[in-house]
């Protein structure tokens, strides 16, 4: 990477590489791209194609939406409050189920029922039709009273 490179994606020259999902190149990209540069500009910079480039900041991309997967895999393990909605359960009684478990758990819910209405739509899409569950669904319930919404993984 050259040094006019480094300076503009702020990383120092010599720096050890990154211990996280994405290479240095990658971030230097991100953040060169985050700058308002164009692929074009950044490839100039970083002494590359602009082809490069993009593959580079698609890959960053994907992993960027791995680790935020991820992140939200752990904390459905890590939630307190756990609970499967069976398939057939009706989209309108899954609020109280889940205001029932927070409640056992002494947990306080700054949401409400369409909010969680909402999240079930967006996160599991594939498993409504219409208002009922088409196949289970887990929900689970962190400290702070965040609720995620997943479909399990086959055993």
């Amino acid at each position: 990477m050259t040094e006019r490179a480094e300076e503009g994606a702020g990383i120092e020259e010599g720096s050890e590489a990154m211990e996280g999902l994405l290479t240095r190149r990658q971030v230097a990209v991100l953040k060169l791209r985050r700058q308002g540069l164009s692929q074009q500009e950044v490839a100039e910079i970083l002494g590359t194609t602009r082809s490069n480039v993009s593959i580079l900041e698609k890959r960053a991309h994907q992993n960027v939406s791995r680790a935020r997967a991820t992140l939200r895999d752990w904390r459905m393990i890590q939630a307190p409050v756990s609970l499967t909605v069976p398939a057939g359960t009706d989209l309108f009684d899954l609020p109280g189920l889940v205001f029932r478990e927070a409640d056992r758990a002494g947990i306080k819910l700054d949401i409400g029922s369409v909010e969680i209405v909402v999240q079930v739509r967006e996160k599991a899409p594939e498993a409504l039709k219409k208002r009922v569950t088409v196949r289970d669904l887990e929900v689970a319930i962190t400290e702070d009273g965040l609720v995620l919404v997943s479909e399990p993984l086959a055993a």
